[in-house]
């Protein structure tokens, strides 16, 4: 991005700091969200509690067996009617940006998204990266797959905004009472949230309105009013699964229903606890506690989230297993279909487990029903019942923990969670006879037999390192575990007798003795994530390293690999040796630069071991000038890829100053030749007869530039360096005046170059005619393509629906140019007339590609006192 910046070398700059509460935000930012979430559903937890004081688990589990055929049946319909409207969302967002995809794969990937956004939470993040895995391997660029998740979130969030509204103003006398506020307030509160929502609308249709530098513009009416309606049908559908379960003396009608359930899913979404779990049932408990009975409520919250979070994660995982099986990819018209689905089968897999590895937590801390007990009584000794329900809770950690190595596709993982779901099933029926759990894990099973092709990263599962946000959930999961105990033993006098008590007929032992086994493991488990010893710093890479990189990239198709020639960054190499990739850190951040280069296999676990090996040093995975081969990798990494530029590639054969277009190149290499400038090509065997002129020609350049080297990015100039590739020079009156050192590898694909630099007194338009020179003679020795270099935040969308990035560097793009000289650069490198490649700059962890940006400008100036100099 910084190509022909020189400033302050890495080794004398001072690397950039921070202080006060930015440095602490910056040092523990993940630690506090953490720590903020448990305590909103530790006090939602407190709160549920206090709820059900007078509500017992016997009660809850007689409502839960009271609810009639037919109400879920009931259900299950609107369940399906809702995920039919949830999948127009996406295929709405495809027609926006004008990137129609088919139906069956729109309506596969949206299901899935939504199935795993649904049962995890994060909606935006999960079912996010779900699109993002799918809609890259179809074709769509980052930044249209930016625009549909930004496009269904925020269309999402103001329907559901704007409903909630609407619902309110004729419903407010009668919702009021049941949230303890005037109906005043509640219908003003609603006008207020429509007012704001009428002026979004005529915003939109002004098309565009800049505030602090920032464009804002909204879709046209008919979108607008399409994307409403699948609004109203997505929150009626889901609101009715809930209301279709309620029992019948629920004294409340369906349209006054449906606002405090839009309100809840509204509550739960802004609280940021995953799947908005005890958030929501918190506000229904509230608003309907007193006028029904609230076990009966309760139990229809239970069944509710079973049919319409879990239910539709079963069927997507049954529908990617039959694909799978299947082997679709015979059939044309549903060869993307096939394809879709081995994109998303890890992720849904992993959701899955993730799932019942915490549906068999809370199975273990409930009593077995006393009917199933008897009959074990007759067929089982104890201490097989015993056991079994203590190693179930074990085995549901264990398999939430295998959860993360099955999204990221690891062999091991697979068979982890193979061993551990055959031996759940297995407990499961002894410990309790539970076919709906059993059942469930056979799923899984068929669905991890089905996608064994998929799973093929040799990677060790005991490596990953468990991120703030896994833990998290694993507390969640904890204290969700003590409430469900705690509630369902509310009567048990507790003693410490009570943990040797070993008979078919107590149950709170067994729950006691399951939960303290779940607490001791989770517990050990965050401390050996927590305090294990950190990954070894990053360091510059060895002769050897640099020897070994170089026999690789000289079989390669990219020129710009010639970098690691400067030994400035560290080289990492796949597991079998075939591949490297180049890479720095600043901050928090490891920035790989360019693609791993290799072959693709190779090139792919890379970026997997790349991106591991950042979290288990603390840090976040990034790369820099990425190209669009490696988005699939990288969206298979859970990365996400914003566009940084674009790159110019002149197609040598095509080249040649004859015509129209070339004339003002075509004279000013003339006027050149006239001036007395000639052009020589120097072998590297020659280059050390004329290493002092060069050395003299760039310290006049950056004496006059009053610049120092930079690094990562850009090449500087050492003997080493200098005297590893052949060089161009321009002689004026024999003295040499500019020269540019040419990377090329010998495959002879393409050819670029990195420092070209000049002596104060050489001519104008010399650069014209180096690059002309240069150029016709590669041409001439049969090279295919030449790399111009990147012309930083060019080509960037402008469309109506651009995300928020786009938007930023479009602004700076324009209005930047006392920063850096963006439109003169790509309208110097326009005069080659090359094809514009876009590149990329690919995140994980969620990030905001600004700060990984800066970290990328840092490293490249050699830290901050190198960026700010000229």
């Amino acid at each position: 991005m910084a190509a022909e910046l020189q400033s302050e070398s890495p080794e004398s700059a001072e690397p950039p700091t921070r202080s006060g509460w930015r440095a602490a935000l910056a040092e523990y930012g993940r630690a506090i969200a953490a720590v903020f979430t448990l305590i909103v559903f530790a006090a939602v937890a407190l709160a549920i509690y206090r709820l059900t004081e007078e509500v017992s688990y016997d009660d809850v589990v007689s409502a839960m067996a009271t609810t009639g055929y037919d109400q879920i049946l009931l259900a299950v319909v609107f369940t399906a009617l809702s995920f039919m409207s949830l999948c127009l969302y996406d295929w709405n967002a495809m027609e926006f940006i004008g990137r129609k995809r088919p139906m069956a794969e729109v309506a596969l990937t949206a299901f899935s998204a939504y199935a795993v956004g649904n049962a995890a939470g994060f909606g935006m993040l999960s079912g996010g990266a779900i699109r993002y895995r799918a809609y890259s391997r179809a074709g769509l660029a980052p930044d249209d797959i930016g625009r549909v998740i930004a496009f269904v979130t925020l269309s999402f969030s103001l329907g559901l905004a704007a409903v909630t509204a609407l619902s309110l103003i004729p419903m407010s006398s009668e919702i009021a009472p049941l949230l303890d506020i005037s109906p005043v307030w509640l219908r003003a509160f609603a006008i207020a949230i429509l007012l704001g929502f009428g002026v979004l609308i005529v915003i939109g249709q002004r098309r565009s309105l800049s505030f602090a530098g920032v464009t804002l513009r909204m879709a046209d009416t008919p979108t607008l009013s399409r994307q409403f309606l699948v609004t109203v049908a997505d929150l009626a559908f889901s609101a009715s699964v809930v209301y279709a379960l309620l029992p019948e003396q629920a004294a409340i009608s369906w349209p006054a229903f449906f606002a405090i359930y839009s309100i809840a899913i509204g509550i739960g979404v802004l609280s940021h606890v995953p799947a908005g779990i005890g958030v929501f049932e918190t506000v229904i408990l509230a608003a309907l506690g007193p006028t029904t009975n609230i076990d009966a409520v309760l139990a229809s919250l239970v069944v509710y989230r079973l049919i319409y979070y879990v239910l539709p994660l079963i069927i997507a995982i049954a529908l990617v297993s039959f694909t799978e099986l299947r082997h679709y990819s015979k059939t044309p018209a549903l060869a993307g279909v096939g394809r879709t689905a081995a994109r998303i089968s890890p992720a849904l897999l992993g959701a899955l487990t993730f799932i019942l590895g915490v549906m068999l937590i809370f199975s273990s801390v409930t009593p077995t029903p006393e009917s199933d007990l008897e009959l074990l009584q007759n067929i089982l000794p104890l201490s097989v019942v015993e056991g079994a329900h203590f190693f179930t809770s074990l085995l549901g950690l264990f398999l939430v923990i295998t959860a993360r190595g099955l999204a990221q596709r690891l062999d091991g993982a697979w068979w982890a969670a193979m061993v551990g779901a055959a031996v759940a099933l297995v407990l499961s029926l002894l410990r309790a006879f539970a076919v709906f759990e059993a059942s469930a894990l056979a799923v899984l099973l068929i669905g991890l037999f089905a996608s064994k092709r998929l799973f093929v990263r040799p990677a060790s599962l005991f490596r990953q390192v468990l991120t703030a946000s896994w833990l998290t959930a694993i507390a969640l999961i904890c204290i969700c575990a003590c409430l469900i105990l705690f509630f369902v033993y509310r009567d048990v006098d507790y003693t410490r007798s009570l943990w040797w008590e070993f008979e078919f007929s107590e149950s709170a032992p067994r729950s006691l003795r399951a939960m303290l086994g779940l607490t001791i493991f989770s517990t050990a488990l965050a401390v050996f994530s927590l305090l294990r010893p950190a990954a070894p710093a990053v360091t510059p890479s060895t002769p050897e390293d640099i020897e070994k990189a170089v026999g690789i990239l000289g079989k390669s198709d990219v020129a710009d690999s010639n970098l690691v020639r400067t030994g400035d960054k560290a080289v990492m190499f796949s597991p079998d040796g075939q591949a490297f990739l180049m890479y720095g850190k600043q901050g928090r951040s490891w920035i790989a630069f360019l693609d791993p280069v290799g072959p693709k296999k190779a090139r792919d676990e890379l970026v997997w071991q790349f991106v591991e090996s950042a979290r288990l040093a603390g840090c976040r995975a990034v790369f820099y000038q990425a190209s669009p081969v490696l988005l699939p990798a990288i969206a298979d990494a859970g990365m996400q890829a914003f566009k940084l530029g674009e790159l110019a590639v002149v197609d040598l054969p095509r080249f040649d100053l004859k015509g129209g277009k070339w004339a003002n190149l075509r004279q000013s290499a003339s006027k050149a030749e006239r001036d007395g400038l000639s052009y020589e090509i120097i072998p590297v065997a020659d280059v050390p007869n004329v290493l002092e002129d060069l050395r003299a020609v760039s310290d006049g350049w950056l004496a006059q530039h009053r610049a120092k080297e930079k690094g990562f990015s850009l090449g500087a100039f050492t003997d080493e360096y200098i005297l590893s590739q052949p060089v161009i020079v321009l002689r004026a009156e024999g003295n040499i005046v500019a020269f540019a050192n040419i990377l090329v590898t010998e495959t002879k694909a393409e050819a670029s170059i990195d420092l070209m630099r000049f002596s104060p007194d050489a001519p104008k338009g010399a650069m014209d005619y180096l690059f002309v020179s240069l150029l016709t003679y590669l041409r001439t020795e049969g090279y295919g393509h030449f790399n111009l270099g990147m012309a930083p935040l060019s080509g960037l969308s402008r469309r109506e629906v651009a995300p928020v990035w786009d938007r930023i560097a479009n602004t700076f793009y324009e209005h930047g140019e006392r920063f850096y000289n963006f439109k003169g650069l790509r309208a110097f490198k326009q005069k080659f007339h090359p094809e514009w490649q876009p590149r990329y700059l690919a995140v994980s962890g969620g990030l905001s590609p600004v700060i990984a940006l800066l970290d990328a400008t840092l490293l490249i100036g050699g830290g901050l006192k190198g960026v700010v100099k000229k």
